[in-house]
């Protein structure tokens, strides 16, 4: 059979990715899954910051019987720009999930793993959804909105497995590290993962709660940002414990490059922390410090996965079209 030839439109290339894919196409749908579920973590906090919370005050709809922002008295323009802006970008990552999950079952040959990996996108954005929706609802409750972005960082934890998953093979995990290097890379997991629940108590307690009228955590700002530092060192020691076992015990480059890259987020991640911090907790450095968690995240499961090896990607094949039966020769 032919080679199916690559178009230079990029509609075409487009079409082809999801509908004729490669594993190539499929790690690159599964990357743009990753950056669109981090523009909405920051579109998100940039909802809270500008007190939007509330900018479209229905569910579903924007406002009244509108989809759309329309002039509303109680709520200012920008507000609800902000608001419906957020929910704009998440149709756009629901459609990414669905196109990748397209692309998993198309794939020949089929992978289950990346299927599964797949499905979980489109279904955890419609729960976001759901969520939000409960945030709106309930008037900004802190608990709702703590859920609503911790489904963010789970939802990439889909988007970062399926983005690996999709470069490499489907051999019998490996370990390419010692079992306690491994255990350190799981209790690190665990730690950011605290660090990130810790992080939305915080905000939820202090002024980026919401507006004026919206509910707060009944907790001491200051105790709970010291609970929240303190995971941070947490973090910190399971990061340097990981990498030093990497050293000492002969650990692969790239689970090397990807400790290093830990320590270099980490490192501005507590720069700007204690810096808002000491500045009274300005809105641009908020939202520059969830930016940096979600990146520390992605980046504490990356070095997890660059611990073991499954093999190399395997090579894209054809998607095959059944010939059509050969036609009788007719008699002279």
């Amino acid at each position: 059979m032919a080679e199916r030839k690559s178009s230079t439109n990029p509609l075409i290339r487009a079409r082809d990715a999801v509908w004729h894919p490669t594993p190539g196409s499929v790690r690159l749908l599964a990357l743009l899954g990753v950056i669109g579920n981090v523009v909405i973590v920051v579109s998100g906090g940039l909802v809270r910051l500008t007190e939007s919370g509330l900018g479209c005050p229905e569910w579903p709809r924007c406002s009244g019987d509108s989809l759309v922002p329309t002039h509303n008295a109680d709520h200012h323009a920008f507000n609800m720009a902000v608001e419906f802006g957020n929910r704009l970008i998440t149709f756009v990552v629901l459609a990414i999930g669905v196109l990748v999950f397209v692309a998993a079952l198309r794939l020949v040959p089929r992978r289950r793993d990346l299927v599964w990996w797949s499905l979980a996108q489109p279904m955890s954005v419609v729960a976001q959804a759901v969520i939000g929706g409960i945030v709106v609802l309930t008037d900004l409750n802190p608990a709702a909105v703590s859920a609503h972005f911790l489904v963010s960082p789970a939802l990439l934890v889909f988007c970062v497995a399926l983005w690996v998953r999709a470069g490499e093979g489907d051999a019998p995990a490996r370990p390419l590290a010692g079992a306690w290097t491994r255990r350190l890379g799981a209790l690190l997991l665990v730690a950011a993962a605290a660090v990130l629940v810790a992080g939305t108590v915080v905000t939820g307690t202090g002024p980026h709660a919401g507006d004026a009228k919206s509910h707060r955590y009944g907790f001491n700002i200051e105790d709970v940002a010291r609970v929240h530092g303190e995971l941070a060192w947490v973090t910190i020691a399971f990061t340097i414990a990981v990498t030093i076992a990497l050293y000492r015990t002969g650990g692969p480059a790239a689970a090397k490059r990807r400790a290093w890259e830990l320590i270099a987020l980490i490192v501005a991640q507590g720069a700007v922390g204690y810096t808002q911090y000491f500045l009274g907790v300005p809105a641009g450095l908020v939202l520059l410090h969830m930016l940096g968690a979600v990146l520390m995240w992605i980046a504490a499961f990356r070095l997890f996965f660059a611990l073991r090896d499954r093999g190399p990607m395997p090579d894209a094949q054809p998607r095959t079209v059944a010939a059509r039966p050969a036609e009788a020769p007719q008699p002279a």
